[in-house]
């Protein structure tokens, strides 16, 4: 707890004590440039605190979001297993909730090699569940504003002219197909395996901080971007997808193609930041649990832009149906 560091770590203790005076911590889970997650005890019960380290405005508003979202689920119940809520305080960002137990079902963003079918399955069934849950009206926002997004990846250069023009021509047959009615879907909005624990009792669902309402096949769309070596997956999700018809399939594309912009564009950057950092180090072997080498970056964005070739034969494919 001394030094720069130490200073942190009090700030944010402070921060959970004054929600959660019996809050004992006892261990640092996972620190980063955004937050802090600190694992300990009240009374009987363990538990997690997030404490937000970066104010900025669209941190702080992911923040509130999670805390709304964990409040909402207090009184709304969804079909997945999630952590109750203990304490909040979405003004400092600060939220403590009981630690479910279980193992992370893929401790990397992009698993370098496919988790055991079983797990794949258990995480997909969960997910379904949840995009299958109709909440009350009015209790949950939408997180993503398609039309901004899609011209927002077009003015940089992620999308060319034809993508633009397509995905518009999907996004305007969806409309049409839903007329007066919904084709909204509840969504997690970040169903990645590492934010799915699997427990004897069943997996549950981590970081909320994206939940809300999504256009369908969000959620398999993400699941399907960071499955590269689960072919077998990959086409269930995919008949998922197509299974509720034309315009749930179109859906699937359009979100299949702005979740792997997103992460093309993320990783480009850490290829670019990776370059700048890089220097001379002396040979020797990788730790078991260091970040990607600037190789393997590279390599998965390679993977990345192949997946997004395959996406957008299948965007113009789509279009060419309507």
């Amino acid at each position: 707890m001394s030094g720069p560091q130490g200073a942190q770590l009090r700030t944010a203790v402070a921060s959970v004590h004054r929600i959660c005076p019996e809050f004992n911590p006892v261990q640092v889970l996972r620190r980063s440039g955004r937050s802090v997650l600190l694992v300990g005890t009240t009374g009987r019960m363990t538990a997690v605190a997030k404490c937000l380290v970066d104010h900025s405005p669209a941190w702080s508003e992911r923040s509130r979001h999670e805390i709304a979202t964990y409040r909402s689920f207090v009184r709304h119940r969804p079909p997945v297993r999630v952590p109750r809520l203990i304490a909040a305080d979405p003004e400092n960002g600060t939220l403590v909730i009981e630690r479910m137990p279980g193992r992370v079902a893929a401790l990397q963003r992009h698993p370098a090699e496919a988790p055991p079918r079983a797990d794949i399955r258990a995480a997909l069934g969960a997910i379904c569940r949840l995009n299958a849950w109709r909440p009350p009206a009015g209790m949950f926002d939408a997180p993503l504003d398609y039309g901004a997004r899609i011209n927002r990846y077009h003015e940089l250069g992620l999308l060319t002219d034809r993508d633009l023009g397509d995905l518009q021509k999907l996004m305007h047959g969806i409309a049409q197909s839903a007329g007066s009615g919904s084709m909204g879907q509840f969504c997690h909005g970040d169903a990645l395996l590492s934010n799915v624990l699997l427990s004897p009792a069943g997996p549950v669902l981590v970081d909320w901080e994206h939940a809300g309402w999504y256009l369908p096949g969000y959620d398999l769309a993400t699941l399907w971007a960071v499955l590269a070596d689960a072919p077998v997956a990959r086409r269930q999700i995919s008949q998922l997808a197509q299974s509720a018809g034309p315009a749930a399939r179109d859906a699937f594309l359009v979100n299949l193609m702005l979740v792997l912009t997103r992460e093309i564009r993320t990783y480009e950057m850490a290829v670019q930041r990776t370059m700048r950092e890089a220097t001379p180090a002396a040979p020797g072997p990788a730790h078991p649990g260091a970040a990607p080498s600037g190789e393997e970056q590279r390599l998965l964005l390679r993977r990345l832009h192949d997946d997004c070739a395959l996406a957008r034969r299948a965007v113009r494919a789509a279009v060419g149906t309507r």
